[in-house]
């Protein structure tokens, strides 16, 4: 069966990547029928020298330039297994298309001049494939025809450099000298260094060792998108994806994080293909559920019963800059990991790194071309791995400004602690709550507008008041006039909303209150927050169809929604993700206003006993 492999080649600028890449095309046939020819045949029509590194070098001002600006991607194949090998730029404007070229190489090649040695560029791009996990190098000393095959300048490159990389924890496979533009060394052995008896590049390339199928891993889903039918009364959601690590088969329990919903596979689909029951890592594909549940792009499937993906909103990483602006704390960033998309602030330094000297600076920003180790505060929570269990799920990429500028690995998952140091005063929790005969208690109502949650919130607190409990209502209208009138109805607004309130409705829970509160809060992952925050818990899935509120509407909102008067409206134009497993559900479409608030009455006072057992 033919193998496949990903090779990154990388090096400092006009140190000979993309004439390499060019000379073992062409020495090895793998160039298109008359490619090479009308190569040769342009650069004579336009007096200049030919190279091989135009074979590569696609793009026009490329070739006027002399340089790579981009990464190029090639493929060859030899009797040992397919290549692809991506051309990741070497000049100092253009390294972070490099982090994209070595993103997902599974070897690299790194290019030195022999006539120049070690660069600055040398050591950084070392440093970068060892913090991106890159673990099979091989070293090519190029440009020997320009030094006369020496031996001596070979070592002393050698021995540089291998100082360096033992530093960085990066061992070298091969050190191969090689000329470029000669051929020597590339596809086969040169009599121009008889004292060099080790492989040629197309020979360390198949000495490579190709990644295992992880298949054996725990199963890494993430969601790339969900797509719906209606054609011909089709009702499926496909939730598609490529399968990162593990392998699912129908009638797997499938968890999906951070939101924790979960459902079995009813199918396993693909496009014009035959029905499968298995499909393993390396694989796109789509699945459908047995029961219907609201997951979003960004999330991560798991199987039940196997190690999940870690869950959290602060995280200590290791990071390469790359921006035009240093790394700062008063700006927003954008953190992106494989599929997830999430706002992130810088939280804290704690060590910057020079990566070409690798000497330890202080700072309070990270300027370009420093690698640090920070922690970073994200907007809501994501699902990851640490780098050094799952790689794929363990890399990141940070935006500014539509442009990425930095990258990096996912070093540990700290749990939720304020900044602020916390005076622990002589009344405790447990004092209040026997003052006051009651535990403290967060009553969460979540659903549509015009579901009836502030109705009876109403009236639920109205009860509990004559029952001389101290109870608090939060309706998620009213916040929105004074603590949240800072925020709109974006997602990212939303999820501050519900933050706050969930931040309030802990501390009033803390003082041994019975908490109600009524908001829309359509997204499982912030009321998921929400739970962790308070010591009792209670989800109250009000429900009502579009349609059933809709018609209790007085003020018209659903109709102006429809119309498109109003943007980001939860159940038109906005999603709403229902509770999977709710502590309680009131059909308001189906139970009266009495009814629903007899049932979360009796609900609220089973959970009181409990806590007070």
């Amino acid at each position: 069966m033919d193998t496949s492999m990903n090779i990154v080649i990388v090096g400092h600028v006009d140190h000979g990547k993309s004439t390499i890449i060019g000379r073992l095309l062409a020495d090895t046939n793998s160039l298109p029928e008359g490619k090479l020819a009308a190569v040769r045949e342009q650069c004579q029509r336009n007096s200049k020298p030919f190279e091989y590194a135009f074979l590569l070098d696609a793009l026009k001002d490329e070739q006027a330039q002399g340089i790579t600006i981009d990464s190029a991607r090639c493929f060859f194949k030899t009797d040992t297994r397919s290549y692809l090998i991506m051309d990741a730029p070497g000049h100092i404007e253009f390294l972070k298309n490099m982090v994209t070229g070595a993103a997902r190489a599974e070897a690299a090649l790194l290019v030195i001049d022999g006539s120049e040695g070690v660069k600055e560029n040398s050591r950084r791009h070392g440093y970068l494939l060892s913090m991106l996990g890159v673990r099979q190098l091989v070293v090519l000393v190029n440009k020997m025809d320009l030094i006369k095959y020496s031996q001596n300048a070979f070592r002393r490159i050698v021995k540089e450099y291998q100082q360096f990389l033992k530093k960085v924890d990066l061992s070298v496979k091969y050190f191969i000298p090689v000329s470029g533009f000669c051929g020597d060394n590339v596809v086969h052995a040169s009599e121009k260094t008889p004292w060099y008896n080790g492989p040629s590049v197309l020979d360390a390339l198949d000495s490579f060792v190709t990644e295992l199928p992880k298949n054996d891993q725990p199963l890494r889903l993430p969601v790339q998108d969900v797509y719906k039918f209606t054609l011909n009364e089709d009702k499926r959601r496909i939730i598609a994806g490529s399968i990162d690590a593990g392998e699912l088969e129908k009638g797997d329990t499938l968890v999906f994080y951070p939101s924790g919903k979960h459902s079995k596979i009813q199918s396993i689909e693909g496009y014009n293909q035959a029905d499968k029951n298995r499909v393993r890592a390396g694989y796109a594909t789509g699945v459908t559920l047995s029961e219907q549940i609201y997951v979003t792009r960004g999330e991560i499937g798991a199987k039940q019963g196997e190690l999940p993906p870690l869950v959290g909103t602060k995280l200590k990483v290791n990071l390469f800059w790359l921006g035009r602006r240093p790394l700062e704390f008063e700006r927003r960033y954008l953190f992106r990991l494989g599929t997830a998309k999430v706002g992130m602030r810088l939280e804290s330094i704690d060590r910057v790194v020079d990566a070409s000297s690798l000497e330890n600076l202080t700072r309070q920003r990270v300027e370009k071309h420093q690698v640090a180790e920070v922690t970073i505060q994200l907007e809501r929570a994501v699902a990851c791995d640490l780098h050094e269990d799952m790689p794929e799920t363990g890399r990141f990429v940070i935006v500014d400004d539509y442009e990425i500028t930095g990258g990096g690995i996912v070093k540990a998952v700290l749990p939720y602690s304020s900044t602020i140091s916390w005076e622990e005063g002589k009344v405790t929790y447990h004092d209040r709550c026997r003052q006051l005969g009651q535990q403290g208690l967060v009553i969460w109502l979540t659903g549509l507008s015009g579901a009836g949650k502030s109705t009876i919130a109403i009236e639920v607190e109205k009860e509990l008041l004559r029952q001389n409990r101290y109870v608090y209502r939060l309706d998620g209208d009213n916040l929105r006039h004074g603590l949240n009138s800072d925020l709109g109805f974006s997602e990212t607004d939303r999820n501050e909303n519900i933050r706050r309130i969930g931040e309030v409705a802990a501390l009033f829970s803390d003082a041994g209150a019975i908490v109600l509160v009524a908001c829309i809060s359509p997204y499982q992952s912030m009321r998921q927050f929400a739970r962790e925050q308070a010591k009792e818990f209670l989800e109250v899935y009000v429900k009502a169809d579009v349609a059933t509120c809709a018609g209790r509407d007085p003020k018209g909102l659903y109709q102006k929604a429809i119309k498109g008067e109003i943007l980001n409206f939860t159940g038109i134009t906005a999603p709403y993700e229902e509770p999977d497993r709710p502590d309680i559900v009131i059909d308001t479409s189906e139970l009266t206003v009495e009814q629903g608030v007899q049932l979360l009455l009796e609900k609220i006072r089973k959970t009181e006993w409990r806590s007070l057992q």
